[in-house]
């Protein structure tokens, strides 16, 4: 159901379960994303393959749901001959569709507006590189009209999420001054450092604003995840949200992945590290299932009375 505390309130009484990824959810229920438009194409062309996803989430005992939106953007849906009046509403339809997809529990659940990088948009996997040869000014212009459109469909949150560099970093978070909605900002890591190479505690620090609620890690190694919570804590004082992949590592020029085993470093000790350095916010990114979400859940529920 439709929340009623605001986000900021419920982390401060305890722990929520963010969802999985949302693109390997749907492949599981039979759809093709190799699209570059990723998960975003089924706004046209199959909405209730993606409600059905978000509810996936639900069940597994997700209350925190990301929107399909990460990869959505005017100019990607402009190649498609979509007009801008549109995409708008399709930025609107993915907040609807986890909105739809909460009413499968009576509990809470937070909806969270995907606003992905500008490497996401690309489709080349620029999102683990960053540093596009773009100014702040620039990334900004790029990202105020998706940010826009998202905050008028009045979600819970904006994910500014697997952010690769302090540039864009920076750019988002100006985007999002006076949009009306509180934002977590989430890094894609690696090795301790931003995608871009910078250091993590610098970028945490960014994250500074009233209107951040948490700030964090995705996309991402598990094992890099461990120490970026804790820094991220201990550098803002926020809660943190975190939320890694399977440990495996996306190939752009294969466009697969290689590497470990779906679900294989996200396991109950590791979550309960997590909250005990100040995680908040967690769930999982690429190739995350219910499955492991639900054990995420299980790790979750004896902190619940513990934190406040």
């Amino acid at each position: 159901m439709r929340p009623a505390r605001t986000l900021a309130r419920a982390l401060a009484e305890g722990p929520l379960v963010l969802d999985g990824g949302l693109s390997n959810q749907l492949e599981a229920q039979g759809c093709d994303v190799s699209d570059e438009l990723w998960s975003a194409r089924l706004l046209v062309d199959g909405p209730e393959q993606i409600e059905a996803a978000h509810r996936a989430y639900v069940r597994s005992g997700a209350r925190v749901l990301i929107t399909a939106s990460y990869q959505a953007s005017f100019e990607g849906f402009a190649r498609r001959g979509v007009g801008r009046a549109e995409v708008t509403g399709l930025f609107a339809r993915s907040v609807a569709l986890a909105r739809a997809a909460a009413e499968a529990t009576e509990d809470e659940v937070w909806v969270a507006a995907s606003v992905g990088p500008y490497g996401a948009v690309l489709a080349d996997g620029g999102e683990y590189r960053g540093r596009y040869g773009l100014t702040v000014r620039e990334l900004e212009r790029f990202h105020r009209p998706r940010i826009e459109a998202l905050a008028a469909a009045e979600p819970d949150v904006l994910a500014l999420e697997t952010v690769p560099d302090t540039d864009e970093a920076e750019a988002l978070l100006r985007a999002v001054e006076g949009c009306g909605v509180p934002v977590w900002l989430s890094y894609t890591v690696s090795g301790g450092q931003t995608r871009a190479g910078q250091d993590l505690a610098a970028a945490f620090a960014l994250a500074a604003g009233d209107d951040v609620v948490a700030v964090g890690v995705n996309c991402c190694a598990p094992e890099d995840a461990d120490g970026a919570v804790a820094l991220a804590a201990t550098t803002t004082g926020k809660p943190v949200v975190v939320y890694p992949n399977s440990g495996e590592t996306w190939d752009a020029q294969t466009r697969d992945w290689r590497d470990g085993g779906v679900g294989s470093g996200i396991d109950p000790l590791r979550v309960r590290g997590w909250l005990a350095s100040g995680a908040r916010l967690v769930g999982g990114c690429c190739r995350v299932g219910p499955d492991v979400v639900a054990d995420v859940a299980g790790a979750l529920a004896p902190s619940r009375g513990d934190i406040g």
